[in-house]
């Protein structure tokens, strides 16, 4: 905020900072025969001199105060000029703490992120908590829905629900579906036909487990593969699929967090570039789908897969004794009902967002840089120039469109009833959107209150940053257990670690090359380690979906992918985020990731029985 400090001369700080953390001071319209400025710092009659050093007419520099209180800044004159406030700096994790205690306790992201940023809020706004509600909804909500990036962001997310409302609705995913299900003549083609599906139905977790488990089930009851095993299928294959694709429902809400994450730190990178960069970098979603692949084709378990395999192979029995039917009612609701699906109706709307991001990407990052006169660029100057944004708006757009026309002019929908549909798949999205709408207000209050610098005066002396990616995957694994919700975990986890990181390279004075690696890692590690999370969670969405969708006893699902998503999980952290961090290649990290899985199971797997015939 401005001062006045003397005619043409203006004083530049934040309204408050932290005891012991220094914050940035500038002043500016220096005369040019002055070398230096002196400022007095008074609290409770105590003054606190400091000298500063002009520079081409003017002073940019950072200072530290130790007490904590209100302070005023003075001139030499003794002129009040300016005022900030210092509180204890352990103030400033509590908003993110504060959310992730709640989120862990109450199950409830919304109301966790919610009390996160009515804590700093209450702490930038003089403690006064009537300010610190309003401050909530005018300032910190507002402005993160204002942001024009945040805009279409948002909008485009809707746009994919509402084209997977559709595609769903018409047949067209389910026509997708029986083009796999064709090939399901065996035990083993059965269960890679289901993994196959998963990858096909890339687009959307929810619609890729309410689809395979309701069209995969009569086929694997039909081969005696167990309902545990077809649940972990579609588990294994709808979330890990969805997170690592270019185009998917997940796609908006993630970059959303990566972009707000890399303004907090001055980045003006890419997002959606830095999210394809991360990929390679995802080893938990990427060796989950291996691994469902590996025991399907090697047709080998171990733990209580494998007795649940033993049972339905030699007894017939798909389902355990503890078996409850219960029945999928608004979520089934999705689901194409009609005869003859046409795959055609799913398939062109997704060549129309993948094929016109493509295209838009390569339209905006070329008139960019012929813009800038630059004539011989590569693929990835185009991509970094690129407007990611406006691309995924405009190909989801299409899409939705196409979609509706393609449902009227075949009468499989009528207008009405593909405008419901488009209303129904958007409205699976709100509550992504609502939390993303919170993550982006607590990352401007974890901004503004300094913690990623409170966090490195504690840990800078003592860490190494290559350790963060690890660090991270573990405590977005423990917080996407315990929530149920890898969503929620990345929306509460993201706008705390990129600024972490950057400022912990900083202090460490990592190599840019380095830092690079470590900063990929770590965002990588926030979607991972959500995604291992709610793997593991009871309480999750997708685990509790795909074993209704599957019609497997919820309990015996868990208990039976628990090991699976461990060992991968394990696997991961030991040759995955350890070693790439330290400069080794992803890819020859996913390569040993692949052998050691493999090598486990050929040891420990035990080969699943023939089937029994009467």
């Amino acid at each position: 905020m401005p001062f006045s400090l003397l005619n043409s001369q203006e004083l530049k700080l934040q309204s408050f900072g932290l005891s012991d953390i220094k914050f940035k001071i500038s002043i500016t319209g220096i005369p040019d025969s002055l070398n230096h400025i002196d400022l007095e710092f008074e609290k409770n009659n105590r003054i606190i001199a400091h000298n500063f050093l002009v520079n081409n007419s003017e002073v940019d520099t950072s200072i530290q105060l130790s007490e904590y209180g209100s302070y005023s800044i003075k001139n030499v004159s003794g002129q009040t000029i300016g005022h900030i406030r210092i509180i204890p700096g352990w103030l400033s994790i509590l908003p993110p703490l504060l959310a992730i205690l709640l989120a862990l306790l109450m199950k409830q992201v919304l109301t966790a992120l919610a009390a996160g940023i009515y804590a700093g809020a209450f702490f930038i706004y003089d403690y006064n908590p009537f300010a610190a509600m309003l401050r909530l909804v005018d300032t910190f909500i507002i402005n993160a829905l204002v942001d024009r990036d945040h805009m279409f962001i948002l909008v485009f997310t809707l746009l994919i629900g509402g084209v997977v409302g559709i595609i769903s609705r018409n047949g067209g995913t389910t026509g997708l579906a029986n083009q796999i299900t064709r090939f399901a003549k065996t035990a083993k083609s059965g269960m890679i036909s289901s993994w196959l599906l998963g990858i096909l139905i890339f687009f959307d977790d929810y619609a890729n487990s309410l689809i395979i488990g309701n069209m995969m089930r009569p086929i694997t009851d039909r081969l005696k593969i167990s309902r545990e095993k077809l649940a972990y299928i579609v588990d294994s294959t709808a979330a890990p699929v969805a997170s690592v694709v270019l185009i998917s429902t997940w796609i908006g809400y993630e970059v959303g967090l990566i972009e707000d994450g890399l303004r907090s730190i001055g980045s003006s990178a890419n997002a959606y570039d830095i999210f394809i960069s991360t990929i390679p970098y995802s080893f938990y979603p990427i060796a989950a789908i291996f691994f469902v692949f590996l025991t399907s084709y090697l047709g080998r378990d171990f733990g209580p897969m494998y007795k649940a395999e033993v049972r339905a192979r030699q007894t017939g029995k798909v389902s355990s004794d503890n078996y409850e039917a219960k029945e999928l009612k608004d979520n089934d609701k999705r689901l194409y009902k009609g005869k003859n699906a046409r795959w055609i109706n799913g398939a062109v709307p997704i060549l129309i967002i993948l094929l016109g991001t493509i295209s838009g990407l390569y339209f905006t990052g070329v008139n960019a840089l012929l813009d800038k006169g630059i004539t011989n660029y590569s693929i990835q100057d185009i991509i970094n120039s690129s407007d990611s944004y406006s691309s995924l708006l405009w190909s989801s757009f299409f899409a939705c469109l196409i979609a509706i026309i393609m449902s009227v002019t075949q009468k499989i929908l009528s207008i009405d009833e593909a405008l419901r549909a488009w209303q129904k798949g958007v409205q699976s999205m709100m509550v992504a959107v609502i939390i993303l709408v919170f993550a982006w207000a607590i990352s401007s209050v974890t901004n503004q209150m300094y913690t990623a610098d409170y966090l490195i005066s504690i840990i800078s002396d003592s860490m190494d940053p290559r350790l963060l990616p690890l660090i991270v995957f573990l405590v977005c694994a423990l917080t996407g257990f315990s929530t149920g919700t890898s969503w929620g975990t990345m929306a509460i986890v993201m706008p705390i670690v990129i600024p972490l990181t950057h400022k912990l390279a900083s202090v460490s004075g990592l190599p840019q090359q380095e830092y690079t690696i470590v900063l990929l890692g770590v965002i990588s590690a926030v979607l991972a380690g959500s995604v291992f999370g709610d793997h593991c969670s009871p309480i999750a969405d997708t685990t509790i979906l795909s074993s209704l969708a599957s019609k497997c006893n919820h309990i015996d699902h868990v208990n039976t992918q628990l090991p699976y998503a461990l060992i991968v999980g394990f696997t991961c952290m030991l040759l995955g985020y350890v070693p790439s961090a330290y400069g080794l290649n992803p890819f020859l990290s996913i390569l040993l990731i692949f052998i050691a899985l493999t090598g486990f199971l050929l040891i420990f797997g035990k080969k699943q029985p023939e089937i029994k015939t009467n």
